[in-house]
């Protein structure tokens, strides 16, 4: 149980976060028509990208070291609690589908366990050493970047996965929505992205899991492309799955190559369904193992495998 004491500094600490801060001007919002109340949330949201463009220089920082370490095997780790450690999730899961990912490579780790994502699991986001023995069960290596996410900055749980994470030599990232935040103490690298308060005071999934959101996409989405994922703007590691990804494979090779239809569909077949293969039998004019092994031997970039079919 929480002491009487302990609960007057939480509110203490609260009160100096421009998250948890209270807009006056808002007061009478429940008596607005819900035409108006839509313009203002719509207005608000609309300061959560320039609010994320002034982080954009730690950002880049933050995926070129994750990059080079993505490339000698290391992890991608999302730790956080309530929205914060749903959106690292959410984030996590989209990996394998989108950029072939291996299991496991990009992990989101929420306060609470799995049902935390649908049902609040009480006390979980105040225990750094819950955060210590989930990160644990990983066994962190140097080569793993652990992101901790929180928009107050001061979750115990997040500020718990990077200390432990620190500990282990991974490289350590806060992403957080108040600025000076202890999360950011924690780590090497700080995002924080200041999008002020919240139309509903203190309800962070607002404004604050907006910016978050914003920030891992970049992320990941930029990490993948240093890692060769992608061929240009295309998502040549996608994994065809079902109907609709089927579909988008032979889009992506015809786009790519320019290709007639029935050329594509041999070039997949004799790659076996994978798009970067068969973009390289189509245009370097290989078959289906040799397009593989040269694959391998560039590290998965299409572009550097495509050079070395023509030297």
């Amino acid at each position: 149980m929480t002491s009487s004491a302990g609960s007057q500094d939480l509110r203490t600490a609260l009160d100096t976060l421009t998250t948890e801060a209270f807009r006056p001007d808002l007061a009478e919002i429940d008596r607005l028509p819900t035409l108006d109340i839509a313009r203002l949330m719509n207005a608000e949201d609309a300061g959560v990208a320039a609010a994320v463009a002034t982080q954009i220089p730690h950002i880049a920082a933050v995926v070129d070291a994750t990059a080079t370490r993505m490339a000698r095997g290391g992890r991608l780790v999302y730790a956080g609690a309530g929205t914060a450690g749903r959106l690292g999730v959410l984030d996590a899961s989209e990996c394998p589908p989108t950029f072939g990912t291996a299991p496991g490579r990009v992990v989101g780790v929420i306060a609470g366990g799995p049902q935390a994502m649908t049902v609040p699991v009480e006390g979980a986001e105040d225990s750094p050493e819950l955060a210590e023995a989930d990160l644990a069960a990983l066994s962190l290596t140097p080569d793993d970047t652990v992101i901790g996410v929180s928009a107050s900055g001061r979750t115990p749980y997040a500020v718990g996965a990077v200390r432990h994470a620190r500990a282990r030599g991974a490289l350590t990232v806060a992403l957080a929505c108040n600025a000076g935040s202890e999360l950011a103490t924690a780590a090497e690298h700080a995002i924080e992205v200041v999008v002020g308060p919240e139309l509903l005071t203190g309800s962070t999934r607002l404004k604050a899991g907006t910016a978050q959101k914003l920030v891992l996409n970049m992320v990941s989405t930029i990490t993948m492309i240093r890692l060769g994922k992608t061929y240009g703007n295309l998502m040549v590691d996608v994994r065809a799955t079902n109907d609709k990804l089927r579909a988008r494979s032979r889009r992506i090779v015809a786009l790519a190559t320019g290709a007639a239809d029935d050329e594509i569909e041999a070039a997949l077949a004799a790659a076996d369904g994978e798009v970067k293969a068969a973009i390289l039998v189509v245009l370097a004019g290989v078959d289906g193992p040799a397009a593989a092994r040269l694959l391998e031997e560039s590290g998965g970039h299409l572009r550097a495998a495509l050079t070395a079919a023509g030297d």
